[in-house]
């Protein structure tokens, strides 16, 4: 199998890793390397599922020795299979790297052989980009759940992010689909990654030139659809991830169904693209905006609402809060404010410093009124002219997307004849009957 076969069966195979965003990390350029890292900006370009990235996004290997249900590469899946050797995947990524087609590298695979060989795999070659051909460009690595502790440090040193994908939200959900794995063996790579970036912090205060352990942080990927998880469930995990092991990013895919399993939705399912995209709102809304999982969902209502956001769902629910007083409510009132985002928040306590903020201020400073004019005040009073209905609330709060979904669909000229029975006529007699003046 030549190169470019190998290739377009590991860039298809890596297509459903989602972790594809801006490095996150910086890394001047050096007299005699090649390449750098910058904090942000390299994603700008499109894979075919339309997501972005501008890294070179393949799998070592598609072969697996886990049966994972959900994954198209597991071991009972007759697919084509390959595998690219470390001295291919550095040489790829440096050809690729010199024509601009890339500016960094996205290495996952399939557990070959064992958890620890294929993270030897993997560290042989980030060694040669490093170390052989003087890459200092971006390079994010999927570490193994199960590999040794001494290889994952090695890793961790070579790569500017890592990430352990949990995929799935329980361990119930595991145990029915990925039964090779386990919420621990997931966990405690997490954990190791965790203190070797608190412990990297700490020797890089005292020593200038300490090597840097995975820069850009950590992160991981939830699969939602697979399984009968609800929002609640992911919500409260994402929580619990980003305080107990620092996580920069967690990233929400839509199942989408590829191999035919009694245990997963059928193949002819769409994705829940919808869900996801209220998922990713909310994981904003823990990150940037103050929120705590339970104040977005609990038991009783444990998924999101298809029609609204989650900040506005929160909002209508809790409308014993509002209104908001502009020109005295505290940063963190001002976030939760249907239309005000941390910028615009940001903006108005700037601003109010030099006078009293009106309706027409607030729109120059970029909040969006339509939504934020049922939650606030200026100088004590509401909007002029403005009636708050239920059914005006809720038109107002959603996107255009979401309306459309939302009105009832057009009403119809009622007729004698429908289409169909006018169709059903024949031509001639129909010209004839109706040329009679009937």
């Amino acid at each position: 199998m030549d190169m470019m076969e190998k290739l377009e069966i590991l860039t298809a195979s890596a297509k459903y890793d989602v972790a594809c965003t801006s490095s996150g990390a910086s890394r001047s350029g050096q007299s005699g390397s090649l390449g750098n890292a910058v904090s942000m900006g390299i994603c700008h370009s499109f894979a075919a599922d339309g997501r972005c990235i501008s890294l070179l996004k393949v799998l070592m290997t598609n072969g697996c020795i886990y049966d994972c249900a959900y994954c198209v590469n597991r071991k009972s899946n007759p697919t084509r299979r390959a595998a690219f050797t470390p001295e291919e995947i550095a040489n790829l990524t440096m050809q690729f790297y010199r024509r601009n087609y890339i500016e960094g590298l996205f290495l996952s695979s399939g557990i070959m052989r064992s958890p620890d060989y294929t993270t030897e795999q993997l560290i042989a070659a980030l060694e040669l980009l490093r170390n052989v051909y003087n890459f200092r460009g971006y390079i994010h690595v999927k570490a193994i759940p199960g590999a040794d502790d001494v290889l994952l440090s090695r890793l961790g040193l070579l790569a500017d992010r890592m990430s352990v994908n949990i995929e799935l939200p329980s361990q119930e959900s595991l145990n029915r689909l990925a039964p090779d794995k386990s919420k621990q063996s997931i966990l405690k790579p997490m954990g190791l990654i965790k203190s070797k970036i608190t412990e990297n912090s700490s020797d890089l205060v005292k020593y200038k030139h300490a090597p840097r352990f995975a820069p850009a942080g950590q992160s991981t990927q939830m699969i939602v659809g697979a399984t009968p998880d609800t929002d609640y469930q992911i919500l409260n995990l994402t929580e619990g991830l980003y305080k107990k092991y620092g996580l920069k990013r967690i990233f929400y895919s839509a199942y989408t169904p590829v191999v035919e399993d009694s245990l997963l939705p059928a193949l002819d399912t769409k994705p829940p693209l919808l869900r996801e995209h209220r998922l990713y709102q909310a994981d904003w809304l823990l990150r940037f905006y103050g929120f705590e999982a339970k104040e977005l969902l609990d038991e009783a209502a444990p998924n999101f609402n298809p029609l609204l956001d989650p900040k506005c769902s929160w909002a209508i629910n809790h409308r014993e809060q509002f209104p908001v007083e502009i020109n005295r409510a505290p940063y963190e009132t001002l976030l939760r404010v249907p239309g005000i985002g941390v910028r615009s928040a940001q903006r108005i306590l700037k601003a109010r410093k030099a006078g009293s903020l009106d309706f027409y201020a607030l729109k120059k400073l970029g909040v969006v009124l339509k939504r934020a004019q049922f939650f606030i005040t200026c100088k004590g009073k509401p909007l002029e002219g403005l009636k708050v209905g239920e059914h005006t609330l809720l038109r107002s709060l959603m996107s255009g997307q979401e309306l459309a979904k939302f009105q009832l669909p057009e009403v119809e000229q009622l007729s004698f004849f429908d289409d169909s029975y006018m169709a059903a006529l024949p031509e001639a007699s129909t010209a004839a009957t109706f040329g009679k003046g009937v």
